[in-house]
């Protein structure tokens, strides 16, 4: 099942299920929200969770795409990307968490073919302020799917303040034995799929209060789904990947993180720019010129001749019709390349710096916070341009 058939499959599975299928937005969050970038599906719906009614009803599904800049640090492993889709399901005051899984377990096993024996759930086993949350439990049990019962890893927010509640998390075994151990204790087991239970409101105290309705919000990762059902070992293997696998390579010669990186890093870059982002020292512009000057500082890590400019027009016109962006793919190269001389003159000036007498022998952390904040030097940059000692 390739990655359109997946989508195809899940919105449809939903849509006989009484949802409404609503328009994912831009990447760009809506007026007053106050993350860069759209993080989740529910960012667009915050106020329809906090009881706003909805033009399409109390039931909805989309395919949302999404930024993480939490994630960037952990790009490179095999489940976690910059830039990704993220399914969505929504109940408004409708239907419950046992109907949501219940749903849930359907798709993962009929719709997908996944052998029910391969899943684990995790569910919200209560703390001070909020019981067990018996209900997941017992749909789980009655369904023959093991439990791990957790506090913090089943509770979710979005931030300190503000809408909350209990989630179960759905595990996919991913070993060659087996399956064993729970998701907490071996990283066999992948998330899959996280439906929330969005019953409460956390106030500056730390007391909760009951939202006007009582939500569900799931969210799956598509690039991660499509992995595990294609039977690829890591996100970048599925079949969206497919063109970058191909021709970076051809490229470039790198070890398989920094091929990682280079592919994910690019094509979230293309993705941002298409959303109408531009580089800059600030905001959602720093993001983009981080991912850009990442990708710059890897691939001039072994040749100094490396650039964007060999970036062929298939990857930046794959990933904007796959993101359905409607951007003339030259436009984005120019910016791309204009970041790189940009980068270039950075590089010049970094060298000229770290030629300094102060900064001949082994650099201090208060000497890299003084390069990175007077001089606009990052870290990974400092250490590509000092040579090996």
């Amino acid at each position: 099942m390739n990655t359109e058939q997946t989508v195809r499959t899940f919105i449809e599975y939903f849509e006989e299920r009484g949802h409404r299928r609503i328009t994912g937005s831009t990447l760009l969050p809506p007026p007053g929200d106050p993350v860069l970038f759209t993080t989740s599906g529910m960012h667009p719906l915050t106020p329809h969770l906090e009881g706003r009614p909805h033009p399409l009803g109390r039931r909805l599904v989309n395919v949302q795409r999404c930024l993480r800049t939490t994630d960037l640090d952990e790009v490179g492993d095999r489940t976690h990307l910059t830039v990704f889709e993220m399914l969505g399901t929504w109940s408004l005051g409708d239907y419950e968490g046992p109907q949501s899984l219940d749903w849930g377990y359907g798709l993962l096993t009929d719709g997908f073919g996944i052998d029910p024996g391969l899943l684990h759930a995790t569910v919200f086993g209560g703390d001070e302020q909020v019981g067990p949350d018996t209900g997941s439990l017992e749909l789980w049990q009655d369904r023959g799917v093991p439990v791990e019962l957790t506090v913090d890893d089943n509770w979710w927010s979005n931030g300190p303040t503000g809408p909350c509640g209990p989630d179960s998390e759905i595990f996919l075994w991913t070993g060659e034995t087996p399956p064993q151990s729970t998701p907490t204790r071996d990283d066999r087991w992948v998330e899959v799929w996280n439906h929330v239970m969005m019953r409460h409101r956390r106030l500056d105290d730390g007391t909760l209060v009951p939202l006007p309705q009582r939500n569900i919000d799931t969210g799956l990762g598509l690039e991660r789904l499509s992995s595990l059902l294609q039977g690829r070992s890591s996100v970048f293997e599925c079949d969206v990947f497919d063109p970058w696998r191909r021709l970076v390579p051809t490229l470039w010669q790198l070890d398989e993180p920094s091929l990682r990186l280079v592919c994910d890093h690019l094509r979230s870059a293309v993705v941002v720019i298409g959303d109408g982002v531009r580089p800059s020292n600030t905001g959602r512009g720093y993001v983009l010129r981080r991912l850009v000057r990442r990708v710059l500082t890897v691939l001039r890590r072994d040749d100094q001749q490396r650039g964007l400019g060999d970036l062929p027009d298939e990857l930046v016109r794959h990933t904007l019709d796959h993101f359905r962006q409607d951007m003339d793919p030259d436009l984005v190269r120019q910016v791309l390349l204009d970041e790189e001389r940009r980068f270039g003159r950075l590089l010049e000036r970094g060298r000229l710096v770290l030629s300094r007498p102060r900064f001949r022998g082994p650099l201090s952390e208060e000497d890299f916070h003084y390069l990175h904040d007077t001089h606009g030097l990052p870290r990974d940059l400092v250490l590509s341009l000092r040579p090996p000692r």
